[in-house]
């Protein structure tokens, strides 16, 4: 099988099964844990995985369909998602366009959050735009529940230091149509919730910066 992506945790693999194009997710061994933790932690990470990324399909969040998880080999072989991430996507459009697809971005993440589900790493990497106006969300790998806004705090602070780091010239605006979109979704008394809440992580990150 051809690698396409080599992960901490996991790799990627491209195959045809069935006559279909599907990703093989498979987590690797770590041969610095001791080989019964190792094996529990990869066998429980599979099935967790495949089940928030099924969990956010049934929220409305686009999400890869998974076709089979093989906790004993460590492997969810799930939908190839054909397209650019969103990371070049962004690159290349226009500024409406761009606009567009940060606040469907923004909406998603509500999406997820009101289902009490948080994604873990929130970056431009991690999406992939479709031509019927669709962005998926993939690699759910450090995703978990949570009801509290701190998390989705931290969730929404990681969309904003990507954007940051990868998209600078257009960060600001970026940012600004991820919070529309959420808004429309979350309502305004959540988002303001969220938002106060990125914001004094920001303010711990530079203290601690500071020291």
């Amino acid at each position: 099988m051809p690698l396409i992506r080599k992960g901490a945790e996991a790799n990627l693999y491209l195959e045809d099964w069935h006559d279909c194009k599907v990703i093989v997710k498979r987590r690797v061994c770590k041969r610095y844990r001791l080989l019964v933790l190792d094996t529990k932690l990869r066998s429980y990470r599979t099935i967790h995985e495949a089940q928030i990324m099924h969990e956010a399909k049934r929220s409305g969040v686009p999400t890869p369909t998974i076709y089979l998880v093989d906790p004993k080999e460590y492997t969810i072989i799930m939908e190839y998602i054909s397209g650019r991430r969103l990371k070049e996507t962004l690159q290349g459009t226009s500024n409406e366009g761009r606009d567009r697809l940060c606040q469907l971005v923004g909406s998603q993440i509500a999406m997820l959050h009101q289902n009490n589900i948080i994604h873990g790493d929130l970056t431009t990497s991690n999406m992939i735009p479709t031509d019927n106006e669709k962005i998926f969300f993939i690699d759910f790998g450090l995703s978990y529940h949570s009801i509290e806004v701190e998390d989705f705090g931290v969730d929404l602070h990681l969309m904003k230091r990507a954007l940051n780091s990868t998209h600078y010239l257009h960060a600001d605006k970026c940012f600004g149509h991820v919070l529309l979109g959420y808004r429309e979704f979350a309502g305004s008394r959540r988002t303001e919730e969220v938002v106060q809440k990125v914001r004094e992580i920001q303010r711990r990150g530079r203290y601690f910066a500071e020291r």
